[in-house]
């Protein structure tokens, strides 16, 4: 159910273990605005966490670069980058200033502004359109320009809207997607959660 007066998280939310941040995003609602648009939001179903250099899995691992200097930022800005040559990704940065972890926004299920991200889907149904990390991105007009962001600033256009917390028993955890060259113990952490229909 759409909740447009509901209140924006605070940086108090993000800047919090990054594993408590992935379960605690799941139900809440990833907002997208912009000038001559309508809303378009949805609930976060699913997500990632990636914690730190010593995270095989993160891209914090190689150091700071050009490409990842935002995950050292303040938590609650923004991670996006580019894969594939294709493909954009959203993470939120957590804990705290210094220490590089995020979580990627895998999942959303459609709320708001349906028509808007069907049409930049390709028309694609209800289920598919924002279902994996690049599809929601490009669903919620989401690109590098976004890298960096500020989602606690209250003029920011892309931000988390509180929402009810889910049931302790309506969430659940795995190993993380996609890390097939990624050594173990990163490879099979448990730290994708999703929320349960």
């Amino acid at each position: 159910m759409p909740m447009k007066n509901a209140a924006r998280l605070t940086r108090d939310f993000f800047e919090q273990p990054t594993l408590q941040v992935a379960i605690n995003l799941l139900g809440q609602h990833l907002v997208r605005i912009r000038p001559g648009h309508a809303r378009v939001a949805g609930v976060i179903v699913e997500t990632e966490a990636y914690i730190g250099s010593e995270d095989l899995a993160c891209h914090a691992r190689s150091g700071k670069t050009a490409r990842n200097m935002s995950m050292w930022g303040d938590p609650g800005r923004s991670y996006v980058y580019f894969v594939y040559g294709m493909h954009w990704m959203l993470n939120i940065v957590t804990a705290s200033a210094g220490l590089p972890a995020a979580v990627l926004i895998r999942s959303i299920f459609p709320l708001e502004g349906i028509e808007q991200m069907a049409r930049r889907r390709n028309n694609q149904p209800l289920e598919e359109l924002a279902n994996g990390p690049a599809k929601l991105c490009q669903a919620f007009d989401i690109d590098g320009a976004l890298d960096g962001h500020d989602l606690c600033n209250p003029e920011s256009k892309i931000f988390i809207e509180a929402a009810e917390t889910p049931a302790p028993e309506s969430v659940t955890s795995g190993p993380r997607v996609g890390l097939n060259s990624v050594p173990e113990p990163w490879k099979s952490k448990p730290w994708r959660f999703c929320l349960n229909p």
